[in-house]
């Protein structure tokens, strides 16, 4: 987005009314809530694929560090 868009959008924010622009921050931030939870979701069932295709492995932290360090060495 270049500056001169970014300051159009403020200059048309600070036009509405208090109760408008109090509206839409609300419905911006309720939307970026509902996109980071879809986003969590498809992480998670990412993650699920991968452990039932035997793509990821899961442990402790302990047991990712040691496997991790074991790929070092080799």
């Amino acid at each position: 987005m270049t500056t001169s868009h970014f300051q159009d959008i403020i200059d048309s924010l600070e036009s509405l009314s208090v109760e408008e622009q109090d509206y839409l921050f609300d419905l911006i931030r309720k939307r970026r809530v509902a996109k980071r939870r879809l986003e969590i979701k498809q992480n998670g069932e990412e993650t699920l694929q991968a452990l039932a295709s035997g793509k990821a492995k899961k442990g402790t932290a302990e047991d990712i560090k040691a496997y991790l360090l074991e790929d070092e060495e080799e």
